[in-house]
């Protein structure tokens, strides 16, 4: 009962005078805190926070840039958009445990290596970042996100006193690769991902910028050295150890490749029907033109009309072309067949586009290219 006080009374005083009525011990310790992967889309890449632990005044609490308001006006649109603001929480360290044990996640913790006036310094720094008019920040899931943000208070709080190393890159990686790691190919998250993001994500990452994966913070901390030749972290503690789990494979008929594929067939069936019959089904053509219209406008809107960087440049607009929702519905022969080859034309820039990997494509998104191609080339000839 009496550490719940002390806690209470140390959010009293620090939220009312931010670094100037409390300061640490000497025993305080702050911790980078790295968690593993989870089994949801949301947390596939890990996550990354601050802990700050004093045991003299029964202090243990994170530092958490990943959150934000769900109570926020016009949530959903904000998030769409891409102007969400994320914000920095803190949090006590055994609620913040309390997830990733149940979420059966591994944690470890890397105790930082500094000084008294160093710990001071970045905990003054966290304590005036998390005051509500400080706390909101423009999240970017590359360039500013939970995970950036730990180098970059390090550096703002204590500048000049560390330098990194690239020892944490092993190969050279896109950051389209790097998402991809902890994906399976056939999922819709990997699905989505390809699909919504743009030809931005496809080129390689500097070392610095591996940093927006949490995994790699903790590997790059340990790599990174003090201006006096002293490491970065202390010492590195596993927190929490993952428990094995029964492989969990991905149902085959729930996956976007088994709808890929049925509406693939479908379409070359119908296509090879048609040919025998001498007809055309003009149903199908309505269905797949806005089909591919809908998409393809979506992904206009994501690229033009949002603040989200990585869907910029998205090439996947050469397959569900926004126009197409205007052709299903016209009947102007005269150009028909001319907006057709330009199709196949497109078609076929968005394989030069792969090969050369200027953008990648989804994998299981094969099927249903080659499934257009050919029923474009059928209503050419036809």
């Amino acid at each position: 009962m009496k550490k719940h006080i002390i806690f209470f009374l140390f959010l009293l005083i620090t939220c009312t005078h931010v670094g100037q009525s409390f300061k640490l011990s000497p025993e305080a310790e702050i911790s980078i805190i790295t968690c593993g992967t989870g089994d949801e889309l949301y947390s596939t890449f890990g996550h990354s926070a601050f802990r700050v632990k004093d045991p003299k005044y029964h202090v243990d609490i994170v530092y958490n840039y990943g959150t934000f308001n769900f109570n926020t006006p016009n949530f959903y649109l904000k998030f769409a958009q891409g102007k969400l603001l994320y914000e920095l929480e803190r949090s006590r360290f055994d609620r913040f445990l309390d997830i990733y044990i149940r979420e059966n996640r591994w944690v470890k913790e890397q105790v930082l290596n500094l000084n008294y006036e160093e710990k001071d310094a970045l905990f003054k720094y966290l304590q005036w970042n998390a005051k509500p008019e400080n706390s909101a920040y423009k999240y970017d899931f590359f360039f500013n996100n939970c995970a950036t943000k730990i180098r970059d208070v390090y550096e703002t709080a204590l500048p000049n006193t560390i330098a990194f190393t690239d020892e944490h890159v092993k190969t050279s990686m896109t950051f389209r690769e790097l998402i991809q790691i902890h994906l399976d190919y056939n999922s819709w998250g990997s699905f989505g991902i390809d699909l919504a993001l743009g030809a931005v994500i496809d080129r390689e990452a500097t070392a610095q910028e591996f940093l927006f994966l949490p995994e790699y913070v903790l590997k790059s901390f340990d790599n990174a050295s003090k201006k006096n030749g002293e490491n970065v972290v202390k010492t590195t503690n596993t927190l929490l150890e993952e428990k094995s789990t029964p492989n969990t494979n991905i149902n085959f008929f729930t996956s976007p490749l088994f709808f890929v594929l049925i509406a693939s067939i479908s379409i070359m069936l119908i296509t090879v029907r048609d040919y025998q019959r001498k007809k055309k089904s003009a149903w199908l053509d309505v269905t797949f033109f806005t089909f591919t219209g809908i998409i393809g406008l979506l992904l206009l809107l994501l690229w033009f009309a949002t603040d989200h960087t990585a869907t910029a440049n998205n090439f996947n607009i050469l397959w569900a072309f926004p126009p197409n929702l205007l052709f299903a519905f016209l009947s102007l022969p005269s150009w028909r067949k001319r907006y057709l080859k330009f199709l196949l034309f497109l078609l076929l820039i968005l394989v030069v586009l792969w090969i050369f990997k200027i953008q990648v494509f989804p994998v299981v998104l094969t099927p249903l290219l080659v499934a257009l191609a050919t029923r474009y080339f059928y209503l050419i000839k036809n």
